[in-house]
């Protein structure tokens, strides 16, 4: 029996996931021909595995087939927000990168407009090239109709904070775009090698990085339209909230781009709940307010699940309209459909 297959009667109302991922058949196809610098195995049951730096990807049906996934998300009742996952096209020659971007994207926009609000997309960029990234968000905004795009924590090892991007934060500021911020693997992957250390900590670890270094950088403050999401419950901010603003009050570094502690920006980005314990569900709550966190799953990557981020909602002390919040409106009014 399908665990997900649940009586309709016990499921308190439909969640809009907004952290899970997707492989387009453009993307995957340009893999399997060489296009790409990434290489592409098979497991035992004939599933596309992507190896990248400390890390590899099993490509199980619901990372390729829309149609088998969107069984899935009807049986658990759940609407999606795709994002395309790593290694990204980052990691190819800009001649290749751009053109898979546009691919990708093309890709998500067909489905959007294809499966009746059970999908939603945020686009992906060729990092590796700035200008073109800048382009693309335009286009991904102006003629897709997509909310915003999901970015990687670093860019080849490059911060998101890099003056080289601020021409994309700027047209994102412009749009009110939601920029999604999801880890790649560190600087550093070769001493995460073992035991999942990358995927485990080092994605968090790199999060953190990303969101702390643009906020002290002065990237929220100069580019106030953009609307800041982070993974993984934003990997250690809001544990290090703190910290970060004692940097702010000891060091005239920490004070040379914002006028204001760190935490206050932070405090406006938004969190996706793809930790699933209680504990750090309510410090995230505590930190950022419940009209800032979103549900997530992780689906269908290995560590992630549609049943546990279920559960660890369901199970947290909140009203009605508190729940309500965190399982689908926070998002809905994130992305402009309400």
């Amino acid at each position: 029996m399908d665990p997900l297959d649940c009586n309709a009667t016990e499921r308190v109302m439909t969640i809009l996931d907004v952290h899970n991922h997707f492989y387009p058949a453009s993307y995957l196809d340009a893999v399997r021909r060489g296009d790409s610098r990434i290489l592409m195995t098979e497991d035992d049951e004939g599933n596309p595995v992507l190896h990248y730096p400390g890390d590899y990807n099993v490509v199980v049906p619901g990372h390729r087939d829309i149609a088998y996934r969107r069984g899935v998300m009807e049986r658990a009742d759940v609407r999606q927000l795709l994002t395309f996952t790593s290694p990204g096209t980052h990691v190819e020659e800009a001649a290749v990168s751009v053109p898979m971007a546009r691919a990708v994207n093309d890709a998500f926009a067909e489905i959007v407009a294809t499966h009746e609000g059970r999908f939603l997309a945020l686009g992906t960029l060729p990092l590796n090239d700035a200008a073109a990234s800048a382009n693309e968000l335009e286009r991904v905004m102006d003629e897709l109709g997509l909310p915003g795009v999901m970015v990687f924590s670093n860019v080849n090892g490059t911060a998101l904070a890099d003056e080289r991007f601020w021409p994309l934060w700027q047209r994102a500021s412009d749009r009110g775009a939601v920029v999604y911020i999801h880890p790649i693997d560190p600087v550093g992957v070769s001493a995460m090698t073992e035991y999942w250390l990358m995927p485990l900590v080092g994605f968090c670890m790199d999060t953190t990085l990303a969101a702390a270094h643009l906020v002290f950088a002065g990237v929220p403050a100069r580019f106030p339209g953009v609307k800041w999401m982070l993974g993984h419950l934003g990997g250690a901010i809001p544990y290090l909230a703190e910290r970060l603003d004692r940097g702010f009050e000891a060091f005239a570094d920490c004070r040379r781009h914002i006028d204001r502690p760190p935490s206050t920006f932070l405090r406006e980005f938004y969190y996706d709940t793809v930790n699933f314990d209680a504990a750090a569900l309510r410090l995230a709550i505590g930190f950022a307010g419940i009209d800032h966190i979103v549900a997530g799953s992780d689906y269908p990557h290995k560590i992630g699940s549609i049943e546990k981020m279920r559960a660890s909602l369901e199970g947290l002390d909140l009203s009605a309209t508190d729940r309500a919040k965190i399982l689908h409106s926070n998002a809905e009014r994130l992305l402009g459909l309400v």
